[in-house]
């Protein structure tokens, strides 16, 4: 019997993992620098494209304010819907691995399209004096190979973004070990703040380089540092553990769907009775379906005990696993909906740049060198990473001993403190720009756009931080949130949602901005997002994304409400297949 019981396992284990050998361990420590090299270097090369490219856009193509924040709106929202779809390419058919080796490679030829549309003169506009107005627009042509750009590297996001921080998570998930969820946060917390520093160097470095050499040095750098994360990557695939895709999830969703509606005249039995549910063939712990969403629960119904053939057909009968799963996802939309207003403030990359641009950006008076205009972004990016690194080591300790979670803070807590931070920075934003605004008017430059305001662009910083303090909350939150949530087989999907938030969140930007532009331009008035910052009234557009962000916050908090305890543990398959197998990470 125990020999029987040994080959089971080692079968359940083997088809759950790729090159696992008992004379080889894989995973761990040592995997660490090739994933987070290759998460690093692709957001160095990403976001220092990203951080300064409404300049490139309104100097080199001679684009609108408000149509460049739209393009970069889009942009952002393209990066951040190819996720969901490169999540389930991940966890249902290719695996994490090989998803994220082509979303890396996918990216390199973005980056090199771009490099080339400063390479080569056709590829933009001739250039002009923006001040005069008589600049030509872009071709057809020169639009399409401009955003033939940003899909490519939107399409390669959406295979890196989904799936590094889970596969990372699958060197180090041990659900044997009883410090476990400990282990992952701080994981998480060390990784996020590693790749806050890739972006601070982004920010920093990569838009120094192309303000003082030019876009094609400044296009060049990002490429090859995303051919350098390539590589590296490629070099730590024997030490990988890789965990295999084995269903598809999508089609797990669709069957629930249509063996639910095609059981909807079905009474459900009373709870007590589990031999009227359908169990996975392994042997599930999760005896009943759940309440919740209990209409559902007719999918798993076993309509004829007696007709075996009934139970294989998944489009006439679903397991619990299968209804659980998709109930998971379900459960978290609410919670999930309310990321998409912050999604919309932690995606200000253009109007920020543009205030600085006009602002003074010397270190000190008499010094001849300036911070570039992109740059005081990593204000925000320098708070997120120090927070993160003080709120693992020094707060999470403290708090636990009155909180007695290991985590400190529940999950939805840092939610909600992040929305509210959000909140706090949008009204900083306002009040600083509406005393740029009135200091321009004051020193005479209504009709002076491109000319220097007699005021610090330090004033900028304190919205940066607020929001990096936003993002740090509530961002993290999140991700643990829904990888907390779901089997280990949709840990891809949780992630991806995220990205799907902020893709949400930077079409409703883009909406934002639209709408703003056309409704305060009515009657030949001067849009409150006009080209002119001195005579626009960007202050007012801040107030909008404040009032909207508080109402967000008392949403979460009904939305949170209603969710119940995120605490509570559940069991999954893929659990128990780790128990069996005795399968060792760390």
């Amino acid at each position: 019997m125990e020999k029987k019981i040994k080959e089971n396992n080692s079968e359940i284990v083997k088809t759950n993992f790729e090159d696992v050998s008992s004379d080889k361990k894989l995973g761990g420590l040592r995997t660490m620098p090739f994933i987070i090299a290759n998460e690093a270097l692709e957001k160095v090369a990403s976001v220092g494209l990203i951080s300064n490219m409404i300049l490139y856009l309104k100097n080199e193509y001679h684009i609108t304010n408000a149509s460049g924040a739209t393009i970069l709106f889009w942009w952002n929202a393209m990066s951040n819907f190819t996720p969901i779809f490169g999540a389930f390419l991940a966890d249902s058919y290719l695996g994490r691995f090989y998803v994220i080796a082509l979303g890396t490679f996918i990216t390199l030829i973005g980056m090199v399209v771009l490099w080339l549309t400063a390479t080569l003169k056709e590829a933009r506009p001739h250039g002009c004096k923006l001040e005069l107005g008589n600049c030509l627009q872009p071709t057809i042509a020169q639009y399409a190979f401009l955003f033939s750009s940003f899909v490519l590297m939107s399409i390669g996001a959406g295979g890196i973004r989904p799936c590094s921080l889970a596969f990372g998570a699958d060197q180090f998930d041990n659900p044997k070990n009883p410090n476990n969820g400990r282990i992952l946060q701080s994981f998480f917390n060390w990784y996020y703040a590693a790749v806050g520093i890739s972006v601070l160097i982004s920010v920093t470095i990569i838009v120094y380089i192309q303000t003082q050499f030019g876009w094609v040095v400044g296009f060049g750098v990002p490429a090859g540092l995303m051919f350098l994360a390539t590589i590296f990557f490629l070099l730590g695939s024997t030490i990988f553990i890789k965990l295999k895709a084995n269903k598809s999830l999508f089609t797990n969703f669709v069957q629930v769907i249509v063996v639910s509606w095609k059981n909807k005249h079905l009474a459900l039995p009373p709870m007590s009775s589990n031999e009227w549910y359908h169990h996975d063939e392994k042997g599930s712990r999760t005896i009943f379906p759940s309440n919740k969403l209990r209409f559902l629960n007719k999918a798993c119904i076993i309509r004829n005990p007696n007709n075996e053939t009934s139970t294989t057909n998944p489009w006439n009968l679903c397991t619990i696993q299968q209804v659980e799963e998709f109930k998971a996802l379900l459960k978290v939309l609410p919670i999930w909906s309310t990321g998409i207003m912050i999604a919309v403030t932690l995606s200000q990359h253009a109007f920020p740049v543009l205030q600085a641009n006009t602002m003074d950006r010397h270190v000190s008076k008499g010094s001849n060198f300036q911070i570039p205009a992109s740059s005081y972004s990593a204000f925000g990016i320098l708070t997120l990473t120090t927070w993160l690194v003080f709120y693992d080591r020094v707060l999470v300790p403290w708090i636990s001993r009155f909180t007695r979670k290991p985590r400190g803070l529940s999950f939805k807590q840092r939610m909600g403190i992040g929305l509210l931070l959000s909140c706090a920075a949008q009204v900083v934003a306002a009040l600083v720009e509406r005393e740029r605004r009135s200091r321009a008017l004051d020193q005479g430059l209504a009709n002076h756009p491109v000319s220097q305001v007699d005021m610090s662009a330090m004033w900028l910083v304190p919205q940066h931080c607020l929001t990096g303090l936003a993002e740090a909350f509530n961002a993290i939150g999140q991700i643990e949130f829904y990888y907390s949530q779901f089997p280990k087989s949709m840990a891809s999907v949780g992630v991806a949602l995220f990205s799907l938030g902020m893709g949400f969140g930077n079409l409703v930007g883009s909406l934002i901005v639209e709408i703003v532009d056309h409704v305060t331009s009515r009657g030949g008035k001067v849009s409150w997002v006009s080209n002119n910052l001195n005579l626009g009234h960007y202050d007012y557009y801040y107030w909008v994304l404040c009032l909207l962000s508080v109402g967000n916050f008392f949403y979460f908090i009904v939305c949170a409400w209603a969710y119940g305890s995120d605490e509570d543990k559940r069991i999954w398959e893929e659990d128990q297949v780790e128990k069996k197998g005795e399968i060792v990470m760390l």
